[in-house]
């Protein structure tokens, strides 16, 4: 394994570390986590002889900027668009979710198919770059969403503990949504993948 290679793959499990502690109710696994992240943040340390605690990728003090995150529609052959239902909430939206670090925004959306519906997909191309931070609380994280067009590959029936369903939909035929997306912004998505366009704010 080469440095960069240690690098990438280190600052991968920092950020593996900072969502599990966000997340994590369980005591051992908080203890591993910091365990885990300790020790990573000393091997960055030592690789780079800088102190990643005081500038880094995992403090926001470090300049304000928006999260990204990516959303799919993918379409099967007979122009259904596959939507997931989720646990949190019981409404439906399209599979994604954060772009990890190093992730391309393609690789997210790939990846996030795959997690949350079991799809495996081929891109088609973006359909929408948004601004989602009015449609959220004042309290949330700013947030620009890459919303991409792609054709199901493959289905194999698992996805994350997240999501409850699967399910295939026409434009005239929406579930009910999930509570992290509106009605307004889903139908632009789909409005604009539909008439192969691109639309962004």
């Amino acid at each position: 394994m080469n440095s960069n290679t240690l690098f990438n793959f280190l600052v991968k499990l920092q950020a593996i570390t900072k969502i599990g502690l966000l997340y994590s109710t369980d005591p051992y696994a908080i203890r591993n986590y910091q365990e885990i992240q300790s020790l990573t943040l000393s091997m960055l340390e030592d690789m780079e002889a800088i102190r990643l605690d005081r500038n880094n990728y995992f403090e926001r003090d470090v300049y304000p900027t928006p999260n990204v995150s990516v959303r799919t529609i993918i379409f099967n052959e007979q122009d259904e668009f596959l939507m997931v239902r989720e646990k949190q909430d019981g409404g439906f939206s399209f599979p994604g979710g954060w772009a990890d670090l190093y992730d391309s925004p393609t690789e997210a959306a790939i990846r996030e198919s795959k997690e949350e519906a079991g799809a495996d997909i081929k891109i088609e191309g973006v359909v929408a770059l948004l601004n989602r931070t009015p449609l959220k609380e004042p309290t949330l994280v700013p947030e620009y969403v890459i919303v991409f067009k792609a054709k199901l590959v493959s289905l194999n029936g698992f996805f994350d503990h997240e999501i409850t369903e699967v399910g295939w939909f026409k434009r005239h035929t929406l579930p009910v949504l999930s509570r992290k997306v509106t009605k307004t912004e889903i139908e632009r998505m789909l409005d604009a993948a539909l008439a192969n366009i691109i639309i962004y704010d």
